[in-house]
């Protein structure tokens, strides 16, 4: 019984407990629920009085806003009302000027009017008195005019050839002291022979037995040495010499030197043949490699390319009209050289370009072309300067001459092939030279007779006179040294004279 008890009484404790926790809970409910609305209630109030402020601050700038666009607006009025004033104004200026500019056209077209009358009248007054001169002097206006343009014209062609005359005297002398002067200087600074060696193609024998031992039994030996050497070998009735014939400059000397070698050995056989042969072969090639950079040590040229120095050394065996052209080619570099120092040109590129100006001359029996194209192009290929080539290429004018070194270059090259004792042509070419030079003369209108003098350096053209007159006389000497230039190869220059005369012979009876 008494647990009984107990347990009511532990059941109503607990009960009692829950129930004051439950509503302790309810009531802190019911506090924090009071608290949120006067909170929302408080934020509302601060929301609606922000807003309020707001809209009071927004219509305040409005209201300035508004003010201000006004105050700009009346301003623009004021400006466009005073540009409206300015416009006005020259408008009223334009039509006042437009008025003035009126007025003087019509003043002005009243002038005109007196001005073409008085005209008309000068004009009348001018063809009455052409009238009178024409009826006085008995030709017309056209006549005279024809007659006086023909004596103007007269007049003017013999003082215009005067006074041409006189200039190219004047420049004349003044460029041939000037001239006289650089080339004698030239000349005087260098010393060379004045007839070069050339390259001979006769071998001495000792006795015309030799012959015989240089053919062979059945021609064995002869062919041998033609098929070793490339030349042809002539054993003719000349006494103790034979002959060695070949296009090739450089084979020529090689079979030269082998054949001295096989007539001083006396032994002389294919195998003989084949090894004098290949050391003269040899021989040949140092001595042009030896000449090549001695002439370009000699010019003062350095930086050649191997192959052009090969070539300059070939030009040792070279020759035209008699000149040697190695030593030809080192006279041309110094006399240009010094000429360039003279007038104040590039001196090392004249030097290069005399010494290499014929270069084409080791190979033009190989290749197809002149010798100044085939040595520019050479050059060219093998580096040498644009400027260089084209002293090289311009020297016989057969492309043009871009710079005053490429002038030099050709002077020098005539004055080395033009002194005395430099080349030597023979009796044929000298006198087909000379009959050509008067042929070509003779080919002008009004040309009576040509006569060639001093060697065929001067050519003398007697004219008609009533066909020629001193200005033509000037136009043909152009034309037919023109002529020459073009038609004819010489060395140095030719001196072209016209002559022109007038004789009148009469008898007394």
């Amino acid at each position: 019984m008494e647990i009984v008890l107990a347990l009511v009484g532990l059941a109503i404790g607990v009960g009692l407990g829950v129930g004051s926790v439950i509503f302790y809970q309810t009531l802190q409910g019911t506090n924090r629920q009071r608290q949120a609305e006067e909170d929302a209630t408080r934020i509302i109030n601060e929301a609606q009085n922000e807003s309020k402020q707001t809209l009071i601050e927004a219509r305040d700038k409005a209201l300035r806003v508004q003010k201000e666009a006004e105050e700009n607006a009346h301003k623009r009025r004021v400006e466009l009302d005073r540009e409206s004033d300015r416009l006005q104004k020259r408008r009223e200026d334009l039509d006042a000027r437009y008025e003035r500019i009126e007025l003087r056209e019509q003043n002005l077209n009243k002038r005109q009017s007196k001005l073409d009358k008085r005209q008309n009248d000068i004009q009348a007054m001018h063809e009455e008195q052409k009238a009178v001169l024409e009826h006085m002097a008995e030709m017309t206006r056209d006549e005279a005019r024809t007659e006086l343009l023909t004596m103007v014209e007269a007049e003017t062609r013999q003082d215009m050839a005067r006074r041409i005359r006189e200039v190219e005297e004047e420049a004349k002398l003044e460029a041939e002291s000037r001239a006289r002067d650089i080339i004698a200087l030239a000349i005087q600074r260098i010393a060379s022979e004045q007839v070069n060696e050339i390259a001979v193609s006769v071998v001495p024998l000792p006795s015309d037995e030799m012959k015989g031992r240089i053919i062979g039994r059945n021609g064995r030996n002869i062919r041998s040495f033609e098929q070793a050497t490339g030349v042809d070998v002539v054993v003719d009735d000349t006494p103790e010499a034979v002959t060695i014939s070949s296009f090739d400059p450089v084979r020529r000397e090689v079979a030269k030197r082998a054949m001295s070698k096989l007539v001083l050995d006396g032994r002389i056989h294919p195998a003989r043949i084949e090894k004098l042969v290949s050391d003269a072969q040899q021989e040949v090639e140092r001595i042009v490699r030896e000449e090549g950079e001695r002439a370009a040590y000699e010019a003062g040229v350095h930086g050649l390319h191997p192959e052009i120095i090969k070539l300059l050394g070939r030009l040792k065996f070279r020759t035209s009209y008699g000149q040697n052209q190695h030593s030809h080619a080192i006279e041309t570099a110094h006399l240009g050289g010094m000429i360039a120092a003279e007038l104040g040109a590039d001196v090392a590129i004249t030097k290069a370009g005399g010494l290499l100006h014929d270069l084409g001359k080791a190979i033009d029996h190989e290749v197809e072309g002149t010798h100044a194209m085939i040595g520019a192009e050479f050059c060219k290929r093998h580096g040498v300067p644009e400027k260089i080539v084209n002293c090289i290429a311009s020297h016989h004018h057969e492309v043009e001459q871009e710079s005053v070194e490429a002038i030099i270059v050709e002077a020098a090259d005539a004055i080395s092939g033009a002194r005395p004792g430099a080349r030597r042509e023979s009796l044929d070419t000298y006198i087909r030279r000379v009959k050509t030079l008067e042929d070509i003369a003779r080919e002008f209108e009004g040309v009576e007779q040509s006569y060639a003098l001093q060697a065929g350096r001067e050519v003398r053209i007697m004219v008609k006179p009533d066909e020629i007159d001193d200005l033509a006389s000037m136009r043909l000497a152009r034309d037919i040294s023109k002529r020459i230039e073009e038609t004819m190869q010489y060395p140095g220059q030719i001196k072209v004279t016209i002559i022109r005369e007038t004789r009148a012979v009469d008898y007394a009876k």
